[in-house]
């Protein structure tokens, strides 16, 4: 736990560490927090899943270092978001679907709506990838340093955190109208 924390902190502030430090630091010492990201993900997590994800970090950490240019650090953020649409899409052609997968954890019995709604949550959550990816990659390439701070370290955080929180108020929904057809059905608990 504390290291999934840690692991968050510095995810949180690796746009404000470049924004700030860009002018100050040589690239490819700035490149060496693309690789402590990557490393760090790999041993918090322990996940097969994560290994793509850090082998971009550290080739992006190496273009960095041989070429002491600061324009691949920006691109993490779009590396993350490309990452997460192919391991989300994957399970839409291989189910379970990611969403699925993630709510049996807690409910390993889910009923075929339940699945079929994980399923339109994990195309949602694509969506919401490619969205956030395809803004990260235009601050990338024309955004000033401040800009693509303030979009990849704070306002797709934030965006990320809304949809999140209106899927669950959605998904409350959802279960309330399924207990409700099965109650006026005669199916559920008296």
């Amino acid at each position: 736990m504390a290291r999934n924390l840690a692991f968050a902190a510095l995810t949180l502030s690796y746009p404000l560490a470049i924004w700030l430090l860009g002018e100050r630091v040589e690239p490819r010492w700035l490149a060496l927090s693309l690789v402590l990201l990557g490393a760090l993900r790999l041993a918090a997590s322990g996940q097969r899943m994560w290994v793509g994800l850090a082998l971009g970090a550290f080739a992006l950490a190496a273009i960095t270092g041989v070429l002491n240019v600061g324009w691949p650090l920006r691109w993490y953020p779009v590396f993350v978001n490309g990452s997460l649409l192919v391991l989300f899409g994957v399970t839409l052609l291989r189910p379970p679907s990611m969403a699925e997968r993630l709510a049996r954890l807690r409910e390993p019995e889910l009923p075929p709506h339940a699945v079929e709604y994980t399923r339109k949550v994990t195309f949602a959550w694509c969506g919401f990838f490619m969205i956030n990816g395809s803004i990260a990659a235009v601050t990338s390439v024309w955004g000033t340093d401040a800009q693509w701070a303030l979009y990849n370290g704070g306002i797709a955080y934030a965006a990320m955190g809304l949809f999140a929180g209106v899927e669950y108020l959605v998904r409350l929904r959802v279960k309330k109208q399924q207990l409700d057809s099965r109650l006026g059905q005669g199916e559920g608990e008296p």
